[in-house]
């Protein structure tokens, strides 16, 4: 990568995932958002886990939904991953 697209922040980095944003608890699953760098926007992603007997599991999701602003982006990906638990439940995980 040339210096000028690093000064530029451009390059694979510019597509990584921003920094862990904290868990957060819902009935059980924890809910890490994990924006996404798109242009000058933030792509809705993130990430529901929950423990079971035999282990943790996990379920990623992507949304074509952007925010401009960081914060606000990871404020709805929680909210839709919530969505997500209420409409589906364990069901997220595929089968057992």
């Amino acid at each position: 990568m040339g210096l000028f697209s690093k000064l530029l922040g451009r390059g694979a980095a510019a597509d990584a995932p921003a920094k862990a944003e904290t868990a957060t608890e819902y009935n059980g699953y924890l809910i890490r958002p994990a924006l996404r760098r798109q242009g000058s926007g933030w792509l809705i992603a993130g990430s529901i886990t929950k423990a079971f007997p035999d282990g943790v599991r996990e379920h990623q999701f992507i949304r074509a939904d952007t925010y401009m602003d960081q914060a606000d982006g990871a404020l709805f990906c929680i909210q839709k991953a919530k969505q997500i638990i209420d409409e589906q439940g364990d069901g997220i995980f595929g089968p057992a």
